[in-house]
């Protein structure tokens, strides 16, 4: 499957925010902040004309789909799968991206970054229910139960991860150890990211 294979620290200062692209407190994301309100480009230090309404909804379209290290296609099958669902479109769409099984492993805290989390699932250090799932947006339901291989735990990544005691676990997923149970679906007050999910539902609407 196609995927970026740029600088990620040029997708956020784009966005203008941090992204969760770096591990915090590295060199990388050290050198992010220094430089986060300077878009890239030989241009970047020019103040911008005020966005219109279509720039702002694509922007924020752009922010959440690096966010969550997704293609366009991808994320717009997303968007059309909470458009048929019952309920709010945009959180609907917020739903399905945290149900991603490599968002379920950061959110988890077994990684560091949403890429590193989509890498250890590509290579099969990631069990689902007692089975190997290694697709990263495969879609985790209620009861599944996330976890590391045995093995997987001494990986010096998966190790230094674990040993983090600031991050949160959000309340749709029950953490013990080097495992995870999705005890229900995640809501909008979940998600503590700052996103405008109702300007995408509108660029998509246009």
């Amino acid at each position: 499957m196609a995927r970026y294979r740029g600088p990620r620290n040029k997708l956020a200062r784009r966005e203008g925010v941090d992204l969760g692209l770096k591990t915090a407190g590295s060199k990388a994301h050290a050198s992010f902040l220094k430089r986060a309100k300077i878009r890239p480009g030989q241009h970047g230090q020019r103040m911008g004309r005020k966005p219109s309404d279509y720039g702002k909804q694509l922007r924020e379209k752009q922010k959440v789909k690096r966010m969550y290290g997704i293609m366009e296609n991808q994320f717009k099958r997303y968007y059309q799968e909470a458009a048929k669902t019952k309920g709010v479109t945009g959180e609907a769409l917020l739903s399905h991206l945290e149900r991603r099984l490599d968002n379920v492993v950061y959110r988890l805290g077994f990684a560091p970054t949403r890429a590193a989390a989509r890498q250890l699932v590509r290579h099969g250090h990631i069990r689902v229910s007692d089975r190997r799932v290694d697709i990263p947006s495969y879609q985790v339901s209620i009861d599944n139960i996330v976890s590391l291989k045995p093995k997987s735990v001494r990986i010096p990544v998966i190790e230094k991860s674990l040993s983090e005691k600031t991050l949160m676990t959000p309340g749709w997923l029950q953490k013990k150890a080097t495992a995870g149970k999705i005890t229900a679906y995640p809501k909008r007050e979940d998600i503590s990211e700052d996103i405008e999910e109702q300007l995408i539902v509108e660029y998509y609407s246009r």
